[in-house]
């Protein structure tokens, strides 16, 4: 039996899930609140190894599924070749696998207009930075640890203590951890 599948994602926990699928009736919904810049999308993954042969995967839109065009046409094709239609409602553009010349034009143009305002964001994202910092009104992120802190971090580090056991108790992530001791 075909079941319906939505896939929704939003860039920060904060941010509203409901109006990605609201009145389309699915199956079964799979949820990521996390960047699309991030390769690391655990319900994108629940859901593309969840699909069967006869599934329909539904995405509110195609900057929704994949935030460059490689990655995006690699799923739409991988998926509609294993059976699975793959449906875009904001697009309004439905993927089966043999699909006309038009739709994967369409897939590749608007893919790639997705991917584009992407850059645009982070570009004026970047510059927006630097100005800020221009004049003095941009600092960037707290510090995690106090000045004191770090020096006890760094010491313990290099004492042999491990990188995991400090970031835990000192409440930062491992990378953290590295990126103090680099910053010495």
């Amino acid at each position: 039996m075909s079941e319906t599948i939505g896939y929704i994602r939003v860039s920060t926990t904060d941010q509203n899930t409901g109006r990605q699928l609201d009145g389309i009736d699915v199956d079964k919904t799979f949820t990521d609140k996390v960047s699309g810049k991030s390769t690391d999308r655990p319900a994108l993954t629940q859901a593309l190894d969840y699909l069967r042969d006869g599934d329909t995967l539904i995405v509110h839109s195609m900057d929704r599924l994949a935030r460059n065009l490689e990655d995006l046409r690699r799923i739409v094709r991988e998926h509609t070749g294993g059976g699975v239609t793959v449906q875009f409602v904001k697009e309004g553009l439905t993927f089966t696998g043999d699909d006309s010349p038009m739709n994967t034009l369409l897939l590749s143009m608007l893919g790639a207009v997705a991917e584009f305002e992407r850059s645009l964001i982070l570009e004026r994202q970047r510059e927006g930075v630097a100005i800020a910092k221009a004049a003095g009104k941009y600092t960037g992120r707290k510090a995690s640890l106090t000045p004191d802190q770090a020096d006890q971090l760094r010491a313990r580090l290099t004492a042999g203590e491990s990188a995991t056991a400090l970031a835990k108790e000192y409440g930062i992530s491992r990378q953290s951890v590295y990126n103090y001791k680099n910053a010495a």
